[in-house]
């Protein structure tokens, strides 16, 4: 009972968060709606225990590209005007297509209670308990058979940091 009350919350935070992100005039108030849109949908994975894949959403997408964003947008957007918004045949055609996707979830949910399995896709799902512990299979093969090519994706990824500091600093430092 739990599970479903957390699930729908995290469900329903995402889905207002993400039509608040996408409707938002300011572009800084949409990113922040963006990462509360990751924080959720991370909340779900964590309820799913995928623990890794929470883990990575709310590193990568929740704290690293936001960050990005609002740090691209104040450098871009500085001294520029808020432009008005124009409405174009295809602000029409997005609308359209929007209520489109809308009357077939809608579809999608009324059709679901005649699926059999009290409306569940999955007629016999495994209670979180009895799930394999996905973080430390992941840790398990990663550390043992893939140890060579995670480390050679690090020492790169180090290199390619190191590289992009020393490019800055050239820029800003033309002696």
């Amino acid at each position: 009972m739990l599970d479903s009350i957390l699930f729908y919350f995290f469900a329903a935070i995402a889905i207002v968060s993400a039509l608040l992100m996408v409707t938002r005039r300011n572009p800084l108030h949409s990113a922040l709606f963006l990462v509360l849109t990751m924080v959720s949908t991370a909340g779900i994975f964590l309820q799913l225990r995928a623990e890794f894949l929470f883990a990575a959403q709310i590193i990568l997408f929740a704290a690293a590209i936001p960050a990005l964003l609002i740090v691209v947008i104040a450098v871009l957007r500085r001294g520029q005007s808020p432009e008005k918004i124009q409405f174009s045949p295809r602000t029409w055609i997005a609308a359209a297509i929007a209520a489109a996707l809308v009357l077939e979830i809608a579809a999608m949910f009324l059709l679901i209670r005649k699926i059999p399995g009290d409306g569940t896709l999955i007629l016999h799902s495994a209670t979180a308990n009895q799930l394999p512990p996905n973080s430390e299979a992941l840790a398990h093969a990663l550390f043992t058979s893939y140890l060579l090519p995670f480390e050679i994706a690090a020492v790169l990824l180090l290199a390619a940091l190191i590289g992009s500091v020393s490019l800055t600093r050239a820029r800003n430092n033309p002696s």
